[in-house]
């Protein structure tokens, strides 16, 4: 991989904590809306569920919360670092 990214600069590798990738947090926008607007929620028509969701994000979007990473690049790469070193042991 090291050999490929050296000969392809364009490209960046980014390691992304386990459990902390951005499929993660587009779950928790959606679990957040649902717990928020959804849930328990009376709609009478599809225009009034819509109508909920489009003020949900009108009011997300007023208000925004920078998402900033905390874990820490070191662990991040010394844990990637161990899973290679378990997967040659096996191979």
């Amino acid at each position: 991989m090291r050999k490929w990214l050296d000969r392809h600069p364009r490209f960046t590798f980014h390691f992304t904590p386990t459990s902390s990738s951005w499929l993660n947090a587009v779950e928790g926008f959606f679990a957040k809306l649902s717990k928020r607007r959804l849930k328990r929620g009376v709609f009478r028509s599809v225009r009034e569920l819509k109508a909920t969701i489009n003020r949900f994000l009108d009011q997300t979007n007023n208000d925004p919360k920078p998402f900033t990473w905390t874990a820490d690049r070191d662990k991040i790469i010394a844990a990637v670092k161990r899973g290679h070193q378990l997967l040659d042991s096996i191979h």
